[in-house]
């Protein structure tokens, strides 16, 4: 928390979806991170320690968003994970989802109040 407010990290490297997660996530009360790599998100993810992070599962690369899952569950994170994917169904028969320890897939696009509700969920 900062300043009282949750902090989530957004990762994506569609402009668009990310200001639209921050207009979002603003206006419902949260302080919003934003990157637009796996790189500049882990070093983020470093200095700041977000109370959640919402990761594209293909960014600069196909698997860039799994890999950053990847790298934070190897550091330690203890922060509630989502997947933000335009795969649709396919990807639960590609990824495992408990292996990455997620706590959920968002498919694009996001519906705002589906956003919110489980945010809520998450950080009580």
């Amino acid at each position: 928390m900062k300043n009282g407010k949750h902090v989530i990290l957004c990762v994506d490297d569609d402009k668009d979806i990310l200001e639209t997660l921050k207009v979002v996530l603003e206006a419902n009360g949260y302080s919003v991170l934003t990157a637009g790599t796996g790189e500049a998100a882990f070093k983020v993810w470093q200095a700041e320690k977000p109370d959640l992070v919402i990761v594209d599962l293909m960014m600069e690369e196909v698997d860039a968003g799994t890999s950053l899952v990847t790298r934070l569950k190897a550091q330690g994170n203890t922060a509630p994970v989502f997947l933000l994917s335009s795969v649709g169904e396919q990807l639960g028969r590609n990824i495992d989802y408990n292996q990455l320890g997620l706590a959920g897939v968002f498919q694009k696009p996001i519906e705002p109040t589906t956003l919110i509700k489980t945010l809520k969920q998450h950080l009580k």
